[in-house]
């Protein structure tokens, strides 16, 4: 079953999120600690991704061009406007706004090289793994998360799924057409773009930056697309001096 993984992550942060809502009792200093550690954590985890590419030209390239698109679609705007209109049907909570903690949340579950790789093993490879183990971390950070930032966080395994599940049913077709080489240099790209969002995420949880980091989703695509031209550009290269 090519979505066993993906339902399985989406579970976790839903189990993940009831365990936040009952841990009621810390203290403001306590959580805010507890955020402070998550977003550093968070900060290494994206400067480790970063530094995985190996053609930082193209994760330039896709941030600039991504948030350029971003921009234009607003796409940090219509996630917070989705929040607004969760929080209007569950109603104001204490720990903070429901649009913060679903925004923050599905940027953190979303973006970076697990979803992306265990996606496509559980469609590839029908194995599973990765993203048990991607589930174990979610749900515990969802725990961490919406015991900071409310129930908006519950609401971040919604787009997960989407997203992991579109992923790993495409992938179940994709070897069709894409060959090791290019997945391979896809993944390394991606997670590299990825990576430098993952900074943003926390930067913005230290309260040192205020990026728009949804704005920058489109560069996941645009990094997708430069790859394929510069492999494509390669493979031509080597075919016409191999005629020389």
């Amino acid at each position: 079953m090519s979505l066993l993984g993906t339902i399985v992550n989406g579970i976790a942060i839903i189990a993940g999120s009831f365990l936040g809502l009952f841990w009621t009792n810390i203290s403001d200093r306590y959580k805010d600690t507890i955020l402070q550690a998550m977003a550093l954590a968070v900060t290494i985890l994206g400067i480790g991704m970063g530094l995985k590419s190996e053609q930082f030209l193209i994760v330039i390239a896709s941030l600039a061009v991504g948030g350029a698109l971003g921009e234009w679609w607003n796409l940090e705007e219509r996630l917070n406007a989705i929040g607004k209109w969760l929080e209007t049907k569950v109603g104001k909570q204490d720990k903070g706004s429901v649009a913060t903690g679903f925004v923050t949340a599905t940027l953190v579950f979303v973006v970076g090289a697990m979803s992306i790789v265990g996606a496509l093993d559980s469609g590839l490879r029908q194995q599973h793994d990765v993203l048990y183990t991607k589930a174990l971390i979610d749900g515990f950070c969802a725990i961490l998360f919406t015991s900071t930032l409310g129930i908006g966080v519950m609401f971040s395994a919604i787009p997960v799924v989407l997203y992991q599940g579109v992923i790993a049913l495409m992938a179940t077709q994709i070897d069709r057409f894409v060959s090791q080489e290019l997945m391979d240099a896809l993944i390394v790209e991606i997670t590299g773009t990825g990576g430098i969002m993952i900074v943003a995420i926390g930067l913005n949880l230290l309260g040192i930056a205020k990026i728009r980091v949804a704005n920058l989703l489109p560069g996941l695509l645009i990094a997708t697309i430069l790859v394929c031209i510069v492999e494509k550009w390669e493979s031509i290269l080597a075919f016409s001096q191999g005629l020389m």
